[in-house]
C-alpha cells in the first residue's frame, strides 16, 4: 500500500505553486480553495497494473457520478509508482480514453494528463512549453465537461490559454524553474 500523505502533499504544493500560482489553469483556484478536489493515490502494482489502473479509473468516474459538483468538482488519480516512463503513460492514455468512451462517459468527463516527463508532440524534452503539463507524478485529471464548458464561457479568450501558459513558463528563470519543479532537478 502506498503511503499517500506525502504524495498528496507534493501534488497539492504543485497545484498551489504551479497550476494556480502561475495561473496555468484559470479554473483551478476555486475548487482548490473550496476543497472540491478529490486526490486518489493508486497503489496498483504487478503484472496487471494497467488493468488495475483502469478499474481505479472507472471507480473514480463512478464517484463523480454519485457526488455533486459542490462535493467533488474534479479528481486527480495520482500514480506515484506506475507508468514512470512517459511513453508507457502515453500508451495507457489510449486505454483510459477507450474506457471513457466504452463506459458512456464521453461528453460527461474528460481526462487531462500530467507527467514528470511530459512532452508535447513536435517538441524536445527540454523545451519550456512541456513544463505546463509536468507534475511530480503521473496524474490522470478527471474533469466534468459541464464545469469546464461553464468556465470557458466566462473566461475571456480561452483559446489563448495554452499560448499564454507557454509564454509564462518560458519567462521563468532557471532559479524559478528549480524552485517550482524540484522533482525535475533532483
Amino acid at each position: 500500500m502506498t503511503d499517500s500523505d506525502p504524495v498528496i502533499a507534493q501534488v497539492e504544493k504543485w497545484l498551489q505553486d504551479v497550476v494556480v500560482g502561475l495561473n496555468l489553469c484559470p479554473f483551478a483556484r476555486k475548487p482548490l480553495r473550496a476543497g472540491q478536489i478529490r486526490y486518489v493515490v493508486s497503489d496498483a502494482a504487478g503484472e496487471k497494473t494497467n488493468e488495475v489502473l483502469l478499474e481505479e479509473l472507472l471507480q473514480e468516474f463512478q464517484v463523480l457520478d454519485r457526488c455533486s459538483e459542490e462535493e467533488v468538482e474534479t479528481t486527480l488519480l495520482i500514480l506515484p509508482t506506475q507508468l514512470r516512463d512517459f511513453h508507457d503513460y502515453n500508451f495507457f492514455l489510449d486505454d483510459a480514453e477507450w474506457l471513457l468512451q466504452r463506459q458512456g462517459y464521453e461528453g460527461i468527463y474528460q481526462i487531462a494528463s500530467f507527467h514528470p516527463h511530459y512532452q508535447f508532440a513536435g517538441t524536445n524534452p527540454e523545451d519550456a512549453e512541456n513544463l505546463t503539463n509536468r507534475a511530480p507524478y503521473p496524474i490522470l485529471h478527471l474533469l466534468r465537461e459541464a464545469s469546464l464548458e461553464r468556465g470557458l464561457k466566462n473566461y475571456p479568450d480561452p483559446e489563448n490559454i495554452p499560448h499564454n501558459n507557454i509564454l509564462r513558463v518560458e519567462s521563468l528563470t532557471e532559479a524559478e524553474r528549480k524552485a517550482l519543479f524540484p522533482y525535475l532537478f533532483s
